[in-house]
């Protein structure tokens, strides 16, 4: 079972209730909800963005595709686009939710190319390469 960044397990009881670590955190302070199971995403591929030590990319902002935004990263050497069946990897359409690594992010901010993110599922160690402001200028689950 993955670790998250305190070193805890994630998925076993946790929320304070005896059973387990806290959960994984988001940038909001709240638990870390899911991003996308469809396609499966998250560096444990576990539908979350959660992080460890061995996330060397730090996986934890997830993000909404958009064609915009996977050709930058295409450019940019990371092709999300082409089906890799080999890696179980379908290739991402616009409309898609990933983890993206938090520096590819800030990257693609900085180029005008950024895509929409959920908070929610975005993973508070995101803030280590990412301004708060900055993500919430680009989210879509704020009232």
């Amino acid at each position: 079972m993955p670790l998250d960044m305190t070193g805890g397990r994630r998925g076993r009881g946790g929320g304070g209730d005896g059973g387990g670590p806290e959960p994984s955190v988001n940038v909001l302070g709240g638990k870390l909800e899911n991003c996308s199971i469809k396609p499966m995403t998250g560096f444990y591929r576990n539908g979350c963005c959660d992080t460890g030590r061995e996330d060397m990319g730090s996986h934890t902002v997830c993000a909404v595709m958009t064609a915009e935004f996977l050709s930058f990263s295409k450019k940019a050497g990371n092709d999300l686009s082409t089906p890799m069946p080999a890696y179980g990897f379908p290739g991402l359409v616009p409309g898609d939710r990933w983890c993206l690594c938090a520096p590819r992010w800030q990257e693609a901010l900085d180029a005008g190319s950024a895509p929409r993110v959920v908070l929610r599922a975005t993973h508070k160690g995101a803030l280590e390469y990412c301004q708060l402001e900055d993500l919430k200028k680009y989210a879509i689950d704020l009232a």
